[in-house]
């Protein structure tokens, strides 16, 4: 793909992480983040290696401007998350081919990423700064909300690529 085309779905896609950001408040944001794992994880289809950080430091950066008071946190997470998309992308030996992508590879993969950057942004926000108060019925929602988020976010990726993406040069 050429580097144009990696460039435009990096800004359009980080662009929409950050416009649904801005309307979902914290710290619902931290259980429902189906679109930004939708997103994270057609990036990394599309940009080989490391598609999905670089969206995630597009998506990071912007909403940090758009609530400049958790201006770190908004980087650090939307990166890790992508780091941890494209890690899991490679574990799971996703691989996006003319053929289709396997769903349950990218099921999985997409639960584990999810799972994981939920419990590190969740208790990274309660336990050091407090900026949100802990309570174990949330950490029970994260528990549950991030791996069936990431899993429907992996099936609804592996759909619309199956689908309708499979196609488009790579």
């Amino acid at each position: 793909m050429q580097k144009t085309y990696r460039l435009i779905i990096v800004a359009l896609f980080g662009s929409i992480m950050a416009v649904t950001r801005l309307f979902v408040p914290s710290p619902i944001d931290k259980i429902l983040i189906a679109v930004d794992a939708i997103l994270l994880a057609l990036s990394a289809l599309f940009v080989k290696g490391v598609g999905a950080t670089y969206v995630g430091a597009a998506g990071g950066t912007l909403t940090g401007l758009l609530r400049p008071s958790l201006i770190p946190y908004s980087i650090i997470y939307s990166i890790v998350y992508g780091v941890l998309v494209d890690v899991f992308m490679k574990v799971f030996n996703v691989k996006a081919c003319s053929q289709g992508v396997n769903r349950n590879r990218l099921i999985y993969a997409m639960a584990c990423s999810t799972l994981i950057i939920g419990f590190i942004s969740y208790y990274a926000t309660t336990l050091f700064p407090q900026i949100i108060t802990p309570s174990p019925m949330m950490d029970m929602m994260v528990a549950f909300f991030g791996p069936a988020t990431g899993a429907t976010a992996g099936y609804a990726t592996a759909y619309l690529w199956n689908k309708y993406l499979k196609s488009i040069p790579v």
